[in-house]
C-alpha cells in the first residue's frame, strides 16, 4: 500500500490528481487543505485541515501530520504552498516522507513571472517584451512602446498565484492605472505585448534531467471566462490533445531555460504571437494542471507515473515519450456536472443544430 498526502484536497487541481491516483487500489490518499468546505468534497480517504502556507502554524501543522501518518510521499498542488513547502523540504524529508520537486531556485524562478521571463529571454526563447511597472511613467511608456494596433497591452501581477492573477488586457491608461491602484500593485505588476487568444499547454515530468513523458493540450476557452475581465480564469473549459514539434521544441527550451537539470513536473503555458510562434507565458512548476484527469481518462496517468518515479519504481512508460495520446481527443467540463472525454464528431451526433 502506498500512502500519499495530496495538498489542496477538494480543489479542482488536486482532485484531478487524487482521482488519477485512486485508479490504483494500492494507493491510500490523505488530503490536506486550508478550506474546510473544499476539503469535505475531496475523494481522499482521510482529510486534515492545515493553515494557509504563508501563515503562522503551517509548518508545524504539516510536519505534525507527516510524523503522525508517516506517508510515503507528499505532493503540493498550488504555487503558494509549493513555494513555502519547498523552503522546509529538509524538515519534510527528515520525517521519512519523500518529495519529488525541483530545487528551490527553480521554483522561485517559475512562481515569479518576471524571473521566468528573464530566464526565457536570456536563453533566447521567443517571448513578448515585458516591463515592470514601478511608476505611472513606466505605465505610460508601456502603452507607448508595447501597445498593439489597438493600443492594448497585457497587465498581470508578477507574484505568486495562478488563475490569471491580476490579468487585464486594455488600451485605456486610466483603467490600467486604476487597476494597479486597486491591487496596490505598483512594482508588482508587469506589462507585456499582447499575444493572441490561441493557447497551448505542454505538461511534462522529468527525472534528474531526463524527460520521462510529455503531452500537449490546446485550450478552447475558459470556464466562466465571461465573468473575468481578462477572459482568463485558470480553469480550462475544453481541452484538446494535439501534437506539434514546434510546440514541443519551445517547451523543452523553456524548461531548460529555468533548470539545468529538470526534476519533477513542468507545465509550460504558451500563447501564440501574431507570427504564429508559441511564446511561453509561464511554467506551472511542480504541479499538475486542473485537467490532468483528462490524460488519465484518455489512457496516460501522469500522477501515477509521478508517484512511481518518486518512490523509486518503474515509470510504467517508455522514458522520453512525447505526445502518446492521439490527436483530437476532447475534454469538456463545467460546474456541477461530470466532465466528458469525446471527439468533436460526438457533439455533432448528440446535439441538434436544426
Amino acid at each position: 500500500m502506498n500512502k500519499i498526502i495530496i495538498a489542496g484536497a477538494g480543489g479542482a487541481p488536486s482532485e484531478g490528481v487524487i482521482y488519477s491516483l485512486l485508479k490504483n487500489p494500492n494507493n491510500y490518499i490523505i488530503g490536506i487543505g486550508s478550506e474546510p468546505t473544499d476539503l469535505i468534497l475531496s475523494r481522499s480517504h482521510k482529510k486534515y485541515y492545515v493553515p494557509y502556507a504563508n501563515t503562522p502554524g503551517y509548518n508545524e501543522r504539516l510536519l505534525e501530520i507527516l510524523r503522525k501518518e508517516k506517508p510515503d510521499l507528499v505532493h503540493f498542488q498550488n504555487d503558494l504552498e509549493i513555494f513555502h513547502a519547498s523552503l522546509i523540504r529538509e524538515d519534510i524529508e527528515a520525517t521519512g516522507t519523500k518529495i519529488f520537486m525541483p530545487e528551490h531556485s527553480v521554483i522561485d524562478t517559475c512562481v515569479h513571472k518576471d524571473k521566468s521571463y528573464q530566464a526565457f529571454r536570456n536563453a533566447g526563447v521567443t517571448v513578448p517584451v515585458n516591463v515592470t511597472i514601478d511608476t505611472e511613467d513606466d505605465l505610460k511608456r508601456a502603452f507607448k512602446d508595447l501597445g498593439d494596433s489597438q493600443g492594448r497591452i497585457w497587465l498581470r501581477n508578477s507574484g505568486i498565484g495562478g488563475g490569471g492573477k491580476g490579468a487585464l488586457p486594455t488600451g485605456d491608461y486610466s483603467l490600467a492605472k486604476a487597476w494597479i491602484d486597486h491591487y496596490k500593485g505598483w512594482g508588482d505588476f508587469i506589462a507585456a505585448e499582447m499575444l493572441t487568444a490561441r493557447t497551448v499547454t505542454w505538461l511534462s515530468i522529468w527525472h534528474h534531467g531526463e524527460l520521462v513523458v510529455a503531452q500537449t493540450r490546446a485550450r478552447e476557452g475558459w470556464t466562466h471566462g465571461n465573468r473575468a475581465i481578462s477572459g482568463v480564469t485558470g480553469v480550462t473549459k475544453v481541452g484538446i490533445t494535439v501534437s506539434n514539434e514546434q510546440v514541443s521544441k519551445v517547451a523543452i527550451n523553456s524548461v531548460k531555460a529555468v533548470s539545468a537539470k529538470p526534476h519533477g513536473i513542468f507545465g509550460v503555458d504558451m500563447a501564440y504571437d501574431v507570427n504564429g510562434i508559441p511564446n511561453p507565458t509561464e511554467i506551472n512548476i511542480s504541479r499538475f494542471f486542473t485537467t490532468v484527469r483528462f490524460f488519465t481518462e484518455a489512457g496516460v496517468n501522469f500522477p501515477e507515473i509521478f508517484k512511481n518515479l518518486a518512490l523509486g519504481k518503474s515509470a510504467g512508460i517508455k522514458i522520453g515519450t512525447v505526445n502518446p495520446l492521439q490527436n483530437g481527443l476532447m475534454w469538456v467540463r463545467g460546474m456541477d456536472t461530470e466532465p466528458r472525454l469525446l471527439i468533436n464528431e460526438r457533439i455533432d451526433q448528440e446535439v441538434s443544430f436544426e
